[in-house]
């Protein structure tokens, strides 16, 4: 091969190296440009030299404003020191892997994010800057926070049926005649406050921690249990009103024991036997009448005695509610009152 051939395919060799170098120049570049993540770089001395499209996005500046200024254009005053230990770490040659930090936005709000840091070189090794990708983990943390609300939420409300399940056993032990009359009573009231817990779930979701229900859902969900004729004998009119996680157990309770007095004795005994419940609020207290009609007075429909006694002592004092009780022409109407702050709760 004479010299002129060499030199000919040494220049396309050449020529070649450096169009694939291009194409992989700008291939990496679409890569940066079109990422979601905010990749830039900066100086030694912390000044912005380069600034992409997920940049902009996250950090609000847009690249002509960010180029050229100092990274503290985004740190937070109370977050410089961490600037300092990277310049120091980046200087030693070190790379920072995932550090999760906040910074601020050009409007000002704060955005939590997830650093990466890199040492820039030159050919030689010499350490010129480095190079940042940033990651909006907002999303991420939020997530963790509510899912940790949660299982403080679920443990509190764990706790707390415990303790009232152990406090049902040893006030239903008092009364019942044998062991399955205690079982039976036991099934029965266990069973409504699973339903009354059914209702107040936090959604899986995350989005709602701290489940509300009504006071007549609570209602349909206790009084379905005794209504298994396939038409409904009760009606619920009137307001309605919100019961709050704390409230809700000692409430379902009540219901639960009217309810079963209703269907021993009352208006849900008989086949003729009618219950109407009408509920009224205002800005500071509901009030919640329970009428029975269709049946005969029992001198053993009353909450005023056994069990009921007990709870009401025990569990309505704590919400500031008051029970009355009187003997209409046409059956027992009972009214409970129960103040709005309470019941929220």
């Amino acid at each position: 091969m004479d010299l002129k051939a060499s030199l000919a395919e040494s220049e396309v060799r050449e020529a070649s190296s450096r169009r694939e170098a291009f194409e992989a120049s700008a291939w990496l570049a679409a890569i940066v440009d079109n990422s979601d993540d905010a990749i830039l770089s900066k100086t030694l001395d912390g000044v912005i030299m380069s600034w992409n499209a997920g940049a902009e996005k996250l950090f609000g500046f847009p690249a002509i404003e960010a180029v050229g200024r100092p990274i503290t254009i985004i740190i937070p005053e109370e977050r410089r020191h961490e600037e300092e230990t990277i310049i120091r770490k980046l200087r030693a040659g070190e790379r920072i892997d995932h550090f999760e930090t906040v910074r601020r936005r050009k409007d000002g709000s704060l955005v939590d994010i997830a650093l990466t840091v890199s040492p820039v070189k030159d050919a030689s090794g010499r350490i010129l800057g480095a190079s940042k990708i940033a990651r909006d983990i907002t999303p991420a943390k939020r997530a963790a926070e509510r899912q940790a609300l949660l299982l403080r939420e679920m443990n509190h409300r764990v706790k707390n049926l415990f303790a009232l399940t152990s406090a049902l056993v040893s006030l239903s032990a008092r009364e019942a005649k044998d062991v399955e009359a205690l079982q039976e009573d036991l099934t029965a009231r266990i069973g409504a406050l699973a339903r009354a817990h059914a209702l107040t779930l936090p959604d899986v979701s995350g989005e709602t921690i701290d489940q509300e229900t009504s006071l007549a859902a609570l209602l349909r969900a206790i009084l379905a249990a005794h209504d298994g004729r396939g038409t409904a004998r009760f009606t619920i009119a009137g307001d309605d009103a919100l019961i709050g996680a704390n409230a809700l157990p000692t409430i379902a309770l009540v219901l639960h024991e009217l309810a079963t007095n209703a269907t021993k004795y009352g208006g849900l005994a008989g086949p003729d036997g009618r219950l109407s419940i009408s509920i009224a609020a205002n800005e500071t207290m509901m009030v919640m009448d329970w009428l029975e009609s269709g049946a005969p007075r029992h001198v053993g429909h009353t909450l005023s005695e056994g069990f009921g006694s007990r709870l009401e002592k025990a569990s309505l004092a704590s919400l500031n509610a008051t029970i009355n009780r009187t003997w209409l022409d046409r059956g027992l109407d009972i009214r409970l009152s129960v103040p709005l702050e309470k019941l929220a709760r």
